[in-house]
Parts: structure tokens; sequence; C-alpha cells
């Protein structure tokens, strides 16, 4: 009973417009993360930067991904639950063709 509860919930749901907003502002921490990163891994002798910028990258995506997975299943959005897979699913194939390249 209770699953088809979430059910129906998942496929009827609303928006509010602060949910771009939400979007937005969840794009702020990992940027700022990112660009530490970045700066940690330039001023080493770690070698190949690349391939630590590229999995450090797709982490940091997977992460805010999994985030909305978590976010849209609280608030009953299917949509964002089916787009944040879909963008595992891209950051993980974009990883292992950049990898297949190196």
């Amino acid at each position: 009973m209770e699953n088809t509860s979430k059910l129906n919930k998942l496929l009827t749901t609303s928006r509010t417009p602060g949910e771009i907003q939400d979007w937005i502002f969840s794009l702020t921490p990992i940027g700022v993360a990112f660009v530490f990163y970045l700066i940690f891994i330039m001023s080493t002798d770690i070698e190949p930067k690349g391939l630590f910028i590229a999995y450090g990258a797709a982490a940091g995506f997977i992460g805010l991904e999994s985030y909305w997975i978590i976010r849209g299943w609280r608030k009953h959005h299917l949509l964002t639950i089916l787009l944040g897979f879909i963008g595992i699913a891209i950051t993980v194939a974009l990883l292992g063709l950049y990898l297949s390249f190196t």
C-alpha cells in the first residue's frame, strides 16, 4: 500500500518557483571545491594531472547528481530522480571516453 502511494506521489508532482534557485545554489559549493582541487593538483608534482582532474570532476558531478536523486525522492519528483540517474550515466560515459583516449 505504501509503495503505491509513493509511486502516485512521484507521478503527480508540482514544482515551486524556488526549485531553479535551489539548483543554481547547489552548484556553488561544488564549483568552489573544484577550484580549490584544481589549484592543489596544479601546484603539486602529481602526474598525470589530467587524470586526477578528470576523476575529481567526475566524482564531484556524481556526488551532485546523487544529492539530486535523494532530493527528488524526498520531494516526490520523478523527473529529478530520472535526470539524476541520466546525469550519472553521462558522467561515467564521458569519463570512460576520456580514459580510452589517454
